[in-house]
């Protein structure tokens, strides 16, 4: 059978139980069997050293008769539960407390050095008992000389029959304590036990490839920030297999058109379905194609350094002003074609951030490329750089096609391109704004986008400002 972790817990619980039954009906029960009798010891010692000093010295002065002592002997008797006896040295019983007890009795072998050292015994007592009985002796001096003794006896039934009254309230103690421990168990079993088996199904629907699984926990504890975790993760890794399944869908479909173009038009040229003279035309066709898979493939891998870990940094403090106007002029011969004009606004003479020179510029590139394809002819694009509390913001806003609304979140998915540029686009690899997306981020940075359809688009990037005195 499998042993769950719930099982153990009872089996556990179900011990500890029996553990503790069995240890208060032996160990518990013997060690207070002996505080009791050594308690009932010393107090009857005490007493017969009383007795010995008083009624019994008086009887052997005369100063007190036998009947009066066997009276007041069988009163203290009968308070303390005993049996008083006064015997001579030689074992005769001269007083008993017991009413009908037979006068001066001989105890038959009586030798009081058998109690060695110590001043009581249990037993018999030389045959003298049924059942076995606690003996304390006190000896009677008179003159410095022992006249005889006094005899405290109790049952030791008496003591057991005690002890077991004691026992009593330790068992109903023990009960209460194992009723509290089955409440915390249960307790433990809907806030512990019941949550992580929830979790552990989960997790192993999870490993099976079933991400819908969720688990219902919702206490403000360590267990439900576990399973909000968990159900996170799950959402997490629901979305990065749908995005693996995209990711293979558009790298198979962009990949797969410019290949089938490319195969038919160099088919078409060897099998001589298309004449000599025109095949300089398809042969740049396949040309353009060729720099299409070039273009994608440098992306893929240029994305592909943006992992989970982040790619290496070059932080340096840089003119972003001076990045800008760069990048905008490589741009001269393409706006030339569109008659499109740049509008520069830039904060002051020189703007310097702490950022990675080569990453930023390739920002621009693709937020200024995108304008430009996505523009209409004489139309105008603004750069503006602007500081605020120790960050700057750079816009490039166009005033194009615009986006639509519903695409707006999706724009920097990978391969993702909207329905409105899949006309103008046709260079486009869908990778250019993930790339943005993701060198932003590992700048610590935001990007934003505010885009409108039929009026253009505008895109926001924050970068942090470099300290004064670097500028200077």
């Amino acid at each position: 059978m499998k042993r769950t972790l719930y099982l153990k817990i009872l089996l556990g619980y179900a011990l500890l139980g029996i553990m503790g039954f069995v240890t208060v009906f032996t160990l518990t029960s013997r060690l207070t069997l002996n505080y009791i009798e050594k308690k009932t010891i010393s107090s009857l010692y005490r007493e017969s050293n009383l007795l010995a000093a008083s009624y019994a010295a008086n009887y052997y002065r005369g100063t007190m008769t036998l009947t009066d002592v066997k009276t007041q002997f069988e009163a203290i008797a009968d308070y303390l539960g005993t049996e008083i006896w006064v015997i001579d040295r030689n074992g005769k019983i001269l007083i008993n407390s017991l009413p009908d007890s037979a006068p001066e009795t001989v105890i038959e072998d009586f030798d009081i050095s058998s109690f060695g050292t110590q001043y009581y015994q249990k037993g018999t007592f030389f045959g003298m008992f049924p059942e076995e009985m606690l003996s304390v002796f006190s000896p009677i001096t008179i003159n410095y000389k022992v006249r005889g003794y006094v005899l405290i006896h109790r049952s030791i039934a008496d003591l057991t029959a005690y002890k077991d009254g004691l026992l009593n309230i330790s068992y109903i103690t023990l009960a209460i304590i194992f009723f509290c421990a089955f409440i915390v168990l249960v307790l433990f079993t809907f806030t512990v036990y019941l949550p992580i088996r929830k979790m552990t199904r989960a997790a192993k629907d999870y490993s099976e490839g079933n991400f819908d699984t969720s688990i219902d926990i919702h206490t403000n504890d360590e267990m439900g920030y576990l399973a909000a975790s968990i159900n996170y993760m799950a959402a997490e890794l629901s979305s990065l297999e749908e995005d693996q399944r995209k990711f293979i869908a558009n790298v198979s479909h962009d990949f797969r058109s410019p290949l089938t173009s490319i195969k038919g038009y160099i088919e078409a040229i060897m099998d001589g379905t298309i004449p000599h003279e025109a095949q300089d035309k398809y042969l740049n066709i396949i040309l353009f194609e060729t720099e299409r898979l070039n273009k994608l493939t440098q992306s893929m891998l240029e994305l592909n350094k943006f992992g989970v870990k982040g790619s290496m940094m070059d932080i340096t403090e840089f003119d972003v002003n001076h990045t800008i106007k760069m990048v905008v002029q490589s741009f001269e011969g393409v706006c030339k074609q569109k008659k499109i004009s740049f509008e520069l606004i830039l904060t002051g003479q020189t703007c310097f951030v702490s950022a990675d020179m080569s990453k930023i510029q390739q920002v621009l590139y693709n937020l200024i490329d995108n304008a430009i394809k996505f523009s209409h002819f004489e139309s105008s694009i603004t750069v503006e750089t602007t500081e605020k509390n120790d960050k700057v913001f750079i816009s490039v806003k166009d005033s194009g096609i615009g986006i639509p609304k519903d695409s707006i979140k999706k724009i920097w998915e990978r391969f993702y391109k909207t329905d409105l540029s899949r006309g103008k686009d046709k260079r486009g690899t869908g990778l250019g704004l993930a790339i943005v997306k993701e060198i932003i981020s590992s700048h610590n940075e935001n990007i934003n986008v505010i885009s409108t359809e039929g009026v253009g688009t505008e895109f926001i990037f924050t970068l942090p400002m470099a300290p004064k005195e670097s500028g200077l």
